[in-house]
């Protein structure tokens, strides 16, 4: 494998839709992205340096989201830190945006949304650095359970607002 070019980064993400504008609006409001160009077929939207993040296609004609097909089941962006990613769920709480599954993986702990479609982004943070992530996950314990523990993001925010140590916080406890 070592002739295998490998790519540097993934660069985005595109979904198509029959619910255009409430699809890039949900989008922008939770990843606090920002257009780079907008029609009413295509919008590309970015939240950092990368020209453009994730596109939407407007389709009109396009049945729902089936989630009893194949398909991508997820996307996932990372936090800097926990305060980043419990202050964006307080953010999008107050939008009226809730995690439809708040879940301590392990070596992240992430927040998952769906979007109108019903795509589901999950908004993480790691919690572990990279050698021991992959301890991690080679144990037994994450072979017991490779989906991870709940988590209640409303006590994370009221435990770290008390004081509680960010050790405390991401502590993995299996059950």
């Amino acid at each position: 494998m070592s002739d295998t070019i490998r790519p540097r980064k993934l660069a985005h993400i595109v979904l198509r839709t029959a619910r255009f504008e409430e699809v890039v609006q949900w989008w922008s409001t939770v990843l606090g992205a920002e257009p780079r160009h907008e029609s009413p077929f295509l919008t590309f939207l970015t939240y950092d340096d990368e020209h453009h993040r994730l596109a939407v296609l407007n389709n009109p004609h396009l049945a729902d989201n089936d989630r009893m097909s194949a398909g991508l089941e997820h996307v996932a962006f990372t936090y800097d830190t926990l305060d980043d990613l419990l202050a964006t769920y307080l953010r999008l709480k107050h939008l009226g945006i809730t995690p439809v599954l708040p879940i301590h993986h392990g070596m992240t702990m992430s927040l998952y949304y769906a979007d109108p479609d019903g795509t589901q982004c999950e908004l993480q943070v790691d919690v572990m650095d990279e050698a021991t992530a992959a301890a991690f996950m080679a144990s037994d314990v994450f072979a017991a359970n490779p989906l991870g523990v709940p988590i209640d993001p409303d006590d994370l925010v009221l435990r770290r607002n008390a004081g509680e140590s960010l050790d405390a916080l991401t502590e993995y406890v299996p059950i």
